[in-house]
């Protein structure tokens, strides 16, 4: 009788353990769940923001990308500051490009290429709090307007991670 009473004590006792947590370990799980991990939406005026320079990546990938920023991001190029300061938005426009037949009758000859059909929108966006976990960027993916999945999405930050000593980015400013 007593092994039950005593196996019965240390169940419950478990189980108020399990089923109520303390509000320490509480947080710690909604911060982690609630901590972001990419950019889910598409900034908003990202058409109006300013040129910073143009990429052309081949490959499989064969595309152009025009590099815009908003007024924080063009101002710490201007400035050349760095790390970038929070609020700062890099946006790549990517393309495929295509032969112009126009311009090459003007050439005489193929040389002239131009960008064609969309392949997807790119975002980095500094909130050093928010992006703590991929060195203060949240990174976003964007085909056809809608995100990418969480497994693409998880390769942005090593691959930019490489680029400490430009705080993660890439584009250099072409004024």
């Amino acid at each position: 009788m007593k092994r039950i009473a005593f196996l019965l004590i240390s169940v419950a006792t478990l189980s108020s353990v399990v089923a109520f947590p303390s509000k320490g370990s509480r947080l710690r799980l909604i911060d982690q769940e609630a901590a972001p991990s990419f950019v889910t939406e598409i900034p908003p005026g990202y058409r109006d923001w300013q040129f910073i320079s143009v990429a052309h990546e081949e490959g499989n990938l064969n595309s152009f990308g025009a590099i815009l920023g908003n007024d924080v991001a063009i101002n710490a190029y201007r400035q050349g500051k760095l790390p970038f300061p929070d609020g700062t938005i890099v946006a790549a426009l990517h393309y495929r490009f295509v032969p112009s037949d126009e311009n090459n009758k003007v050439f005489g000859r193929s040389q002239s290429f131009v960008a064609g059909t969309p392949t997807n929108i790119q975002f980095m966006v500094k909130d050093s709090k928010k992006y703590a976990s991929t060195g203060g960027w949240g990174f976003g993916h964007f085909n056809d307007g809608k995100p990418a999945d969480e497994a693409f999405m998880k390769t942005c930050f090593p691959c930019h991670a490489i680029n400490k000593e430009r705080d993660l980015v890439f584009t250099r400013y072409a004024p």
